[in-house]
């Protein structure tokens, strides 16, 4: 019985271990769990941030489109998305991971307690038994040796003894057995209430200890896996807000309003030519043209009916390097106005917070006036006296570009005689001019010549074949390409001969030979006109 209860150990002391293997290796599955989650919520974030527009970049130009700002909430919700990733992983640390190393390190401690009492009342058990045995064998050998001397006692009294020595001799014997007898019957009555104690008592109370611990630690686990899973479950209402956010924004995109930003963007301002007249054959074929068409004045020499192409605004790009003149003459006139506009507005921003900070500076200097202890009034002056300064500075910029503005709005045709013709321009209507040749003087952004009059006209009609006269030559600074109707591909350095000077609208006229002409960004080239030729034009 003693060596059962001894395999009972055992066999406890191996489920118990195998108990708090088990807790160690889901205690290391929930760590790894929550490694998983903290790197998956520092890609998505750096995701998120790759993707979020970089500073001085296109990030005002892109933001007036749906698209876009549908993509950048889309990039602001990943990443709080990517946040409750990382509560996830928090909470796994702190209400498991941790909780289930500590508890890790009491398991141990209880369960070496219990398997020590154990061993202990085992082996108390065992030592009672064999001192039960030593006292069991006292006696059956105090009562064998009586027995043989009664026996020896006898014979020899016969012949050296009297049977009266030999009966006392037997007596003490006697004594002596009993004695040993009674010491047996005392021991035997206390290993028994030992042994009922041990198997009934302190053995059954230290199973059931340990089978509370095992208890215990499956409902601890059980408890861990279904916070392994409400953690999950917390965070669930946030990411569902996250992915909302996502869907509103993916539903807020606006295909037209977008396609509206692009045609408010490129909108030129320049006017489409007038259809071409129906005119008798053999005669000079001529064509009627709206205000702000690309044809020009100078072109006195008609070209020969099916050989004439009709001007087309153009929609030139910027090729400068730099950032262009000051006044963006070098944009189409809708451009240039919508950029001079910014820069009033921009620089009216500035105007305010200069003013803003000169109250606040003033404010100051009256608190110093009336509590010189909390300051010098005179230590303000200097910086009044610098956003004086610029407040100044500000406000003749803005009459600067304001001028330029109102230059430019000018020329633009108005909106009262012009109406939609298609969404990237606005026309105006035409006006037929009687005269075969008979057409305005313009540039390709429509801009007008302040010199025309009555005079000039007749003699720009005068002869019909007569070219324009050359009034300077120019070098080309950079390259241009010349696409559209009207104007001329230069290459970088090439010399060119001036045949109409930029009138403000950023073209200039220029001639390679007798046949190639066209209209160049005057910003692309370095003029250099005739001394008795600047400002007018001389003709042969």
């Amino acid at each position: 019985f003693s060596w059962g209860m001894q395999d009972q150990f055992d066999n406890l002391e191996k489920h118990t271990q195998w108990g708090i293997e088990f807790v160690e290796k889901y205690n290391k599955f929930v760590k790894e769990r929550s490694e998983i989650e903290i790197n998956y919520a520092k890609q998505i974030r750096n995701l998120s941030k790759k993707y979020q527009p970089k500073k001085n970049s296109r990030e005002e130009e892109e933001s007036k489109y749906t698209f876009c700002r549908a993509f950048f909430t889309t990039l602001n919700e990943l990443n709080d998305y990517a946040g409750q990733h990382e509560v996830i992983a928090e909470n796994l640390t702190s209400q498991i991971f941790i909780e289930l190393t500590r508890y890790l390190q009491e398991l141990k401690a209880e369960r070496k307690t219990h398997f020590h009492d154990g061993r202990k009342a085992q082996q108390y058990i065992e030592s009672s038994w064999k001192q039960l045995e030593s006292v069991s064998g006292s006696q059956n050998t105090e009562a064998s040796t009586l027995q043989v001397n009664i026996n020896l006692f006898t014979s020899v009294c016969n012949v050296f003894f009297s049977i009266l020595q030999a009966r006392q001799q037997a007596q003490m014997r006697h004594q002596m057995a009993s004695d040993s007898k009674g010491d047996y019957s005392s021991y035997l009555q206390k290993f028994n209430q030992e042994q009922n104690d041990h198997y009934h008592t302190i053995i059954p109370n230290i199973f059931q200890k340990l089978q509370d611990m095992e208890e215990k630690r499956i409902e601890r686990v059980g408890a861990c896996m279904k916070t392994f899973a409400e953690v999950d479950r917390q965070v669930l209402p946030i990411v569902g807000k996250c992915l909302d956010g996502m869907t509103t924004a993916a539903e807020s995109i606006e295909p037209k309003t977008d396609s509206q930003q692009v045609v408010e963007s490129f909108k030129s301002g320049f006017e489409p030519p007038s259809d071409v007249e129906f005119e008798d054959y053999g005669q000079a074929m001529k064509r009627t043209v709206s205000e702000n068409s690309l044809s020009n004045s100078k072109e006195s020499k008609e070209k020969p009916a099916g050989k004439s192409k009709p001007k087309l605004w153009p929609f030139i790009k910027n090729k400068n390097k730099g950032s262009g003149p000051e006044d963006f003459s070098h944009l189409p006139p809708e451009q240039r106005r919508k950029k001079l506009q910014g820069k009033i507005d921009d620089l009216n921003k500035d105007i305010h917070k200069e003013m803003d900070q000169r109250d606040a500076l003033t404010k100051m200097k009256d608190v110093y006036i009336k509590n010189p202890q909390m300051g010098d009034p005179a230590s303000v002056d200097p910086r009044l006296t610098e956003i004086g300064l610029n407040i100044e500075k500000l406000q003749a910029e803005v009459q600067k570009f304001e001028g330029w503005l109102a230059e430019v709005e000018e020329r633009m045709p108005s909106k009262s005689d012009s109406h939609r013709r298609s969404g990237l321009y606005e026309t105006q209507s035409s006006v037929a001019v009687s005269n075969n040749c008979a057409q305005d003087r313009e540039s390709p952004d429509g801009s007008y010549t302040d010199e025309q009059n009555t005079e000039t006209q007749v003699k720009e009609f005068d002869d019909d074949d007569e070219p324009l006269a050359t009034i300077g030559t120019c070098k080309a600074l950079y390259p241009f390409e010349g696409h559209n109707e009207g104007t001329i591909a230069v290459a970088e350095g090439e010399l060119l001969y001036v045949i109409e000077e930029d009138k403000g609208d950023g073209w200039t006229r220029v001639r390679r030979n007798q046949d190639e002409e066209g209209y160049v960004p005057t910003s692309y080239i370095e003029v250099n006109l005739e001394p008795n030729a600047k400002g007018a034009m001389t003709y042969i």
